[in-house]
């Protein structure tokens, strides 16, 4: 098993660092090769996602991601921006189904912004369709109008698209899970306003004939953001395009009590993976040593399973979490009163601990 490890920038070398920590106490033959990626990358060699760092990742069997961006960075041509690597390396791994589960630990259910009863208990599967969408749609750009209300002035414009196998193969990614799950499938489109969204929710609703045992619902996005804060726990499997899930499941995150709980996974048809933290670089705080690096340890834990065929080790790590979170440490994201502050490398001590 080869590991391809991407730290990136801000927080994300910490994070990273402490996942890193708990993968090798697990006794499991791998190797590791860790490269330059995102504003880091661009200040080595001049861009965020360079060719060796491309080429490792494809040759990788999974790639353990941390994050990228920083507000310095915010000037340069969009192409030569550290966020264009995430991107450049889902378009090129063709990863095109992002998996985020909101779980709200019993533990933490004080920390959510939610009232306890609205959340305990809260389990969704968020399953965003990564690859395609107004995130990659052609073409785009920016141009001085010849027409629309005000002619002759600067625009911009990008372009949303879904062609009929993209929204064919993630919505049976969905369906699968659901079988797994509680067999109920959400798909929030924007079907009143926009064509393709009309065409997804007719795709989907085909497939979904093929999984006679799975119950099936269509919402509105508007209204899917809505009963997140309002029924959460109405959701069991939630499946939408490129933009909608983006946001989405960041709105789902907080439900959890913090993003810095939430892994993430990215798959290509092979299973072949990039697995991150939902969160971001967190410029504010890198360096602080006070990052949850909790999301990036259990995104380790669904590299085991979903790519490297180890669900017995993933088990394990998800079962060092809980059991970390029961002893009452905290990182400062989700401490409360009554409970122990600790900070980056602690809370990775800690786990490392429990699992041994």
């Amino acid at each position: 098993m080869k590991i391809a490890i991407l730290p990136g920038d801000g927080i994300g070398t910490e994070i990273v660092a402490e996942a890193v920590k708990v993968l090798k106490v697990l006794d499991l033959k791998f190797e590791t090769e860790t490269a330059l990626v995102g504003g880091a990358a661009y200040e080595a060699f001049g861009h965020p996602l360079p060719d060796a760092t491309l080429k490792l990742a494809k040759d990788a069997d999974a790639v353990l991601f941390g994050a990228v961006g920083d507000w310095k960075y915010d000037t340069l041509d969009r192409p030569l921006r550290p966020e264009q690597a995430i991107l450049g390396l889902r378009k090129n791994l063709g990863l095109f189904a992002n998996f985020r589960p909101a779980i709200c630990y019993a533990q933490l259910v004080d920390a959510s912004s939610l009232k306890r009863e609205l959340v305990s208990g809260l389990d969704i599967l968020i399953i965003r369709e990564l690859t395609g969408d107004i995130y990659f749609g052609q073409p785009r750009g920016r141009r001085i109008a010849t027409d629309g209300h005000f002619p002759g002035s600067e625009e911009a414009f990008d372009t949303m698209r879904y062609s009929r196998p993209e929204i064919e193969r993630i919505a049976h990614v969905a369906f699968q899970a659901a079988r797994k799950r509680s067999k109920r499938v959400t798909s929030v489109d924007k079907a009143n306003v926009l064509e393709t969204f009309q065409l997804w929710k007719d795709v989907v609703t085909e497939i979904g004939l093929q999984y006679p045992d799975v119950a099936l619902d269509h919402m509105y996005v508007d209204n899917a953001a809505m009963q997140l804060v309002r029924a959460p726990k109405k959701f069991d499997v939630v499946v939408t395009g490129n933009m909608f899930g983006d946001i989405l499941s960041d709105a789902a995150a907080m439900l959890t009590g913090s993003i810095g709980m939430l892994p993430s996974a990215s798959l290509n048809d092979k299973n072949q993976g990039l697995y991150e933290p939902s969160h971001g670089s967190a410029p504010d705080i890198a360096g602080k040593g006070v990052a949850n690096p909790l999301a990036t340890i259990l995104s380790a834990a669904m590299m085991l399973r979903f790519s490297l065929n180890q669900p017995e080790a993933a088990a394990r790590i998800e079962k060092a979490v809980d059991a970390v979170l029961t002893q009452g440490l905290r990182t400062p994201d989700i401490y409360s009163e009554g409970t122990q502050k600790v900070g980056t490398v602690e809370m990775g001590d800690a786990v490392v601990k429990a699992l041994n």
